[in-house]
């Protein structure tokens, strides 16, 4: 037993609506008597595929004492499902850079004689990224646009800090603010997040996929609960698991009342356009 990051399901958000499962080809979830139950941590490789497709944001991902995940059990578990299955996650582990799986997963279908699904040959198995970390290089195409950047932007940040898990929930300036959350990659993406997302906000930034978000949505819940705001924004990556803030944002505003307050969803593409 080792700690390592796993899924964690909360039962009582579930509604066993099973809109995970296709997200998991290892089938380490199975929907039980109507809660999506992880099966087993064997299965489970902590990657995080699942988040962001649960609109009832029931998943999310936590360090625990756990049983390693074992690459060969779940082949064996997944080998007789067919070559979508199959294809699924092996698109999983290259789209996560996991080399050391990706070399057990094609060992395990070499010894067993089973070939290679079409949807996956032809790839650089294990080089490439997910979504959120896939290895992409702009610098050719925008080297002459970086070259003829505008004149130099005020910095229009209104308060310190900004790290949703620093920033009290009773500090002043969340009274009467509007509230931008922000995943903390759309900083970096969008050229101009402050003057089209930052002016005239107060700021709070987090990883979705990172982060603990149980301790996110407990400070947004008190932030929303304590202070009159005007309203609230959430700026995120295009990225699948960027979504996993807005629905805790959603739910924070209903479960305080506070379904009048205005809420914005600003998504933010991987060359930093606004979608």
């Amino acid at each position: 037993m080792a700690k390592r990051k796993i899924i964690r399901i909360d039962e009582n958000k579930c509604n066993g609506c099973g809109e995970c499962l296709p997200n998991c080809p290892e089938g380490a979830i199975q929907v039980i008597a109507g809660k999506a139950r992880l099966v087993s941590d064997l299965f489970c490789d902590g990657l995080g595929a699942c988040l962001g497709h649960c609109p009832q944001a029931a998943i999310s991902i936590e360090t625990r004492e756990t049983q390693a995940y074992d690459e060969e059990k779940v082949m064996e578990n997944i080998a007789g499902q067919g070559a979508e299955v199959i294809a699924a996650h092996l698109k999983h582990l290259r789209e996560h850079g996991e080399r050391e799986y990706m070399r057990r997963a094609l060992a395990f279908l070499r010894a067993k004689g089973i070939a290679l699904p079409e949807a996956v040959n032809g790839h650089d198995h294990g080089s490439r990224g997910c979504p959120e970390a896939k290895v992409m290089d702009f610098r050719r195409e925008r080297g002459e646009t970086l070259r003829q950047t505008a004149a130099r932007q005020g910095s229009q940040l209104r308060q310190w800090p900004v790290q949703m898990a620093l920033a009290p929930a009773e500090a002043p300036y969340f009274d009467g603010a509007d509230l931008l959350i922000a995943a903390d990659c759309v900083g970096f993406a969008c050229a101009d997040f402050h003057r089209d997302l930052l002016k005239g906000r107060i700021l709070l930034v987090a990883c979705p996929k990172l982060d603990d978000l149980q301790a996110h949505k407990d400070k947004i819940n008190r932030i929303i609960r304590q202070n009159s705001l005007k309203s609230v924004t959430y700026a995120r990556m295009e990225v699948p698991c960027c979504a996993g803030l807005k629905d805790i944002i959603r739910q924070a505003l209903a479960d305080c009342g506070k379904t009048d307050i205005p809420f914005n969803e600003v998504v933010i593409g991987i060359k930093g356009e606004r979608l």
